[in-house]
């Protein structure tokens, strides 16, 4: 598990140290653009009330303590669920990214009310309206991890078939 732990806080300190630098050093939520490989890369301002591209968006506390507590139960499960399966270390990486970014965009939520989201890429002609972060990568990336690298077996708990 000291793979999962190790990247679940480099993701969770990667992400709130740029979410600190780009919103508050860089002034992003005055600002609200920086241009600065435009259009492969842009900073655009956005307090994120919902999930990934805003679906679910509600600007109650009933959907924000929501939002949190799903966050918690689903990083509380991988956490239970992990050591519980022969994870090769990819999976468990993956699982760590996901938690990480998971807990970053919690903090947020507890601190803000709202998730920044500050990452704009475009490309080709195409003018992407979203924004998101450093965590929604880490929980994009590692929830395709867990698909791709989790056991679908758990540890035999008796040591194996022979012990018997």
């Amino acid at each position: 598990m000291r793979a999962f732990w190790i990247t679940a806080g480099a993701v969770l300190a990667l992400d709130q140290a740029s979410k600190a630098f780009v919103v508050h050093g860089l002034d992003l939520k005055s600002r609200l653009a920086i241009d600065v490989l435009p259009p492969l890369l842009n900073l655009r301002m956005a307090w994120n009330t919902g999930v990934n591209f805003g679906l679910f968006s509600g600007n109650s506390d009933a959907s924000r303590w929501a939002l949190i507590a799903i966050a918690l139960v689903i990083s509380g499960w991988v956490i239970w669920w992990l050591p519980r399966q022969s994870a090769p270390v990819r999976g468990l990486i993956a699982g760590g990214a996901l938690v990480g970014g998971a807990i970053g965009n919690v903090i947020d939520r507890v601190l803000y009310g709202a998730v920044a989201d500050f990452l704009n890429m475009s490309c080709c002609g195409i003018d992407n309206p979203f924004a998101f972060n450093v965590a929604d990568i880490a929980i994009f990336l590692g929830a395709l991890g867990l698909i791709f690298f989790a056991p679908t077996e758990a540890k035999p708990r008796d040591g194996g078939e022979n012990s018997r």
